[in-house]
């Protein structure tokens, strides 16, 4: 029996099994030989085409169905043109360009055609990337949330969570003392013997396990444990006209635009850039004014004095007396003196005291 077969059969069960804990996380585990398939197994092809060499500062993936726009719109951003036709899986390969925001450049991937089922080893969904900073999804105006819903689901089966954060579940194992739970929150959608379920088909008998997630789910406590999941924010991308705009933007997270008639483009670049969550850093050489031509582009939560030394020469934080800051996160207009652990914030100027 195939994995793809193993999982069907699963699914099957769950709808009449009381021990859902228990083969959620049996689906789990066949669902991770799919997104890291072994040599020889069933899972279908690899992910070939997705050898993309990693340019700028984050990148961008354009997902959705073959044929609903996301080469068009690319090829407007980018200038960059893979295969366009009205025929399914046109784009075979991952194709790269680059967009630049506000002097940071942004890496652009226009992935191949999704199609339901594509996380079971059909199409070419297995090239989705993981690695992606932020996911477009590009819907078919004529059934916007029926293809949310599928691509969602696919997403969902390579491990890829959208518009989530990791869930605040602690699972720490021991080596003896059994299973201890302990919860900050009521538990609402799960309870002590799911818990143990789950745990138990792992080959976990000896844990801590702390839940502070409000109304945390089974499947919260499987990607925990899995640990191999991502969480990527995602816009929804509708490709319309100008009287379909009211309605598509009812859909939470989305951006109704227009290649052809580029229409709520610059809506859509600004809301990737807050997405993305970039923070822009200038620099001030000694006695000069700051070069506000090419910031130095780092990610909020890794903006501090010393990241932003890092990603200009790792030599440089070693070198460094102080920095003097202006711009948001200083004190003063003056400009203040500070260390390698300041945070930063968008648009500062910085300039290294050696």
């Amino acid at each position: 029996m195939t994995t793809v077969q193993k999982i069907k059969e699963i699914e099957d069960e769950m709808a009449t099994s009381y021990h859902l804990g228990q083969l959620k996380a049996k689906l789990a585990k066949l669902r991770r030989e799919l997104i890291a398939p072994s040599s020889g197994s069933g899972g279908g092809g690899g992910g070939v085409g997705f050898d993309v060499a990693r340019t700028g500062v984050a990148s961008v993936g354009f997902v959705g169905f073959p044929s609903v726009g996301k080469s068009t719109l690319m090829s407007k951003l980018t200038g960059t043109h893979s295969e366009i036709s009205e025929i399914d899986f046109t784009t075979l390969t991952t194709v790269p360009g680059t967009l630049k925001v506000h002097g940071a450049p942004i890496q652009i991937l226009d992935l191949p055609g999704i199609i339901e089922g594509a996380n079971d080893g059909r199409g070419r969904g297995r090239q989705v990337a993981r690695t992606c900073n932020l996911i477009f999804i590009v819907l078919d105006v004529l059934k916007p949330l029926g293809d949310k819903k599928i691509i969602e689901t696919e997403l969902e089966g390579f491990g890829i969570r959208l518009n989530k954060r990791p869930p605040a579940i602690i699972v720490r194992k021991k080596e003896r003392g059994g299973i201890a739970i302990t919860n900050t929150v009521p538990l609402t959608k799960i309870d002590h013997d799911e818990i143990k379920a789950i745990l138990s088909e792992y080959k976990i008998n000896n844990a801590d396990v702390a839940i502070r997630e409000p109304n945390a789910t089974a499947d919260d406590l499987v990607d925990v444990i899995e640990g191999n999941r991502v969480y990527i924010p995602a816009l929804y991308i509708d490709a319309i006209s100008i009287e379909e705009i009211d309605l598509l933007y009812k859909i939470p997270n989305s951006v109704p635009v227009s290649s052809k008639e580029w229409l709520n483009i610059d809506e859509l670049i600004d809301s990737m850039w807050k997405a993305l969550d970039l923070v822009r850093i200038y620099t001030k050489p000694r006695g000069l004014p700051p070069d506000y031509s090419a910031p130095v582009v780092l990610r909020h939560g890794k903006c501090t004095v010393g990241d932003f030394c890092n990603a200009i020469h790792k030599e440089i934080a070693k070198q460094m007396k102080y920095a003097i800051v202006w711009g948001s996160s200083a004190k003063h207009s003056r400009g203040q003196k500070v260390g390698l652990d300041h945070v930063l914030e968008d648009e500062d100027v910085v300039h290294i005291s050696k």
